[in-house]
């Protein structure tokens, strides 16, 4: 009897361990390196062949709207370049009357593993890419986006975090904790 309760307790421990490791995010994989987004990012089907992994980012509280995370891969050597790409993010974002966007912009380069990584960090009316000639591009303003070059073996891919300021401030640490997890 003793034996049964023991196993027993040991089995609802396990599944309860298991459930638990289901909700620890989802993995990425790029080029072999893995890393596991915040649980509380929710994995998006991807609706076009360039997009490796697409996120929902839950809203802070006060916000309107959740924020989005889309890794690009436009296959080995597509996209373009760094500074081509963060010409183009610079581009998307309109920074606050009287500032110039060398003002609301950050840069950053560093190394996970063997991967240049060059981040850039921008804040001010985000103006989404309107890709269709009669689409109006949409418009959000006091947002933030974080846009990231991977230069992995086989890449490099594109990573665009974007949403409302404390939104994306709510989850830039979970963030910065996935980019630099990967192994």
């Amino acid at each position: 009897m003793f034996r049964r309760c023991v196993c027993t307790l040991l089995s609802v421990a396990l599944l309860a361990l298991a459930a638990q490791a289901e909700n620890k995010g989802k993995e990425v994989e790029l080029d072999g390196l893995k890393s596991k987004v915040p649980e509380t990012w929710k994995a998006q089907e991807t609706n076009s062949q360039f997009r490796a992994a697409q996120f929902t980012i839950p809203k802070a509280d006060g916000d309107d709207r959740d924020g989005e995370l889309v890794v690009y891969f436009f296959g080995k050597g597509g996209g373009g370049g760094v500074e081509a790409n963060v010409k183009r993010w610079q581009q998307q974002i309109v920074p606050a009357e009287g500032k110039k966007i060398e003002d609301v912009m950050k840069k950053d380069s560093f190394k996970v593993g063997d991967v240049y990584v060059t981040v850039v960090d921008l804040q001010g009316t985000y103006q989404a890419p309107a890709f269709a000639a009669n689409q109006k591009p949409e418009k959000i303003p006091n947002a933030r986006m974080i846009g990231v070059v991977f230069e992995s073996p086989n890449g490099p891919y594109f990573f665009k975090l974007v949403g409302p300021t404390k939104t994306i401030e709510a989850n830039k640490k979970g963030f910065d904790e996935w980019l630099k997890s990967f192994k």
